[in-house]
């Protein structure tokens, strides 16, 4: 699977406007339009040695609330697969998040776009929460985006660092950059690599890869995936990984 997912994101790099942020891990610093929505039903897990974890069914909302501001909440039901229980289902983190666009790109020249989008997880219920469903403390994210495009290809990327607090816990770093290509009228393929330092005192660091693809079913309603694996210490943090979502953008008028 590894080899697969290296073999065809070198492809897509060396031969192939798209659209960012999900189904990657890494974000673009694009902000929904102003008075917009864009409405994700989505699922993603990652399987380690011994271990499957992720979000069964998650709700993300995203609203453009001023130019150049995007205002964010994502709801997620989590569960945890491992080999000595069964499977874990309970309330996952919910997501707040504000992306500000403070430069804007040049089409005519080498300038990209930039935004600051901090956020912060906050566990919905940490009252007898089954161990690793949800953190149990509130963490935090300040990337910087940024993102370019040449016609039909956009690329993008960035980092931040996560303030991660709990015993056992450290706050990490993560950074990562994608390539995306609009291949016809209604689907985009993209890949991406992104690296994280440890998230815990005994962790490991990660790299992993994903490739994604965007398919518009009409004006309103696209499906959004990507597959991948990781690069570095594989066993532990990342041997395979999923996203899968249908993302709903209503008109103003409610259509």
């Amino acid at each position: 699977m590894r080899k697969f997912c290296m073999a065809l994101a070198f492809c897509l790099i060396t031969v192939s406007q798209a659209y960012a942020g999900p189904p990657y891990a890494t974000d673009d610093p694009e902000p929904t339009d102003y008075r917009s929505f864009e409405i994700y039903l989505y699922s993603e897990g990652t399987h380690t040695d011994g271990d499957t974890s992720g979000t069964l069914a998650g709700l993300e909302v995203n609203y453009g609330a001023a130019p150049d501001l995007q205002l964010s909440v994502a709801l997620p039901i989590a569960y945890d697969k491992g080999a000595g229980h069964g499977t874990l289902y309970g309330y996952g983190a919910a997501e707040f998040g504000a992306k500000y666009r403070f430069i804007q790109e040049d089409d005519h020249g080498w300038r990209p776009q930039v935004s600051f989008f901090p956020s912060a997880e906050v566990p919905i219920d940490d009252s007898d929460r089954p161990n690793g469903i949800a953190s149990g403390h509130t963490r935090y994210f300040l990337p910087l985006w940024m993102q370019k495009s040449y016609g039909p290809w956009t690329t993008f990327g960035g980092g931040g660092y996560w303030i991660n607090p709990g015993k056992g816990d450290r706050s990490y770093w993560f950074m990562g950059w994608a390539l995306q290509r609009q291949v016809t009228s209604n689907l985009s393929i993209g890949a991406e690599i992104f690296h994280q330092t440890p998230d815990t005192v005994s962790g490991e660091s990660s790299t992993g890869m994903n490739i994604g693809a965007i398919y518009d079913l009409n004006d309103h309603w696209h499906l959004v995936g990507s597959v991948g694996t990781g690069a570095q210490n594989v066993r532990q943090t990342d041997e395979s990984t999923y996203f899968l979502a249908i993302e709903w953008t209503p008109s103003l008028d409610g259509g």
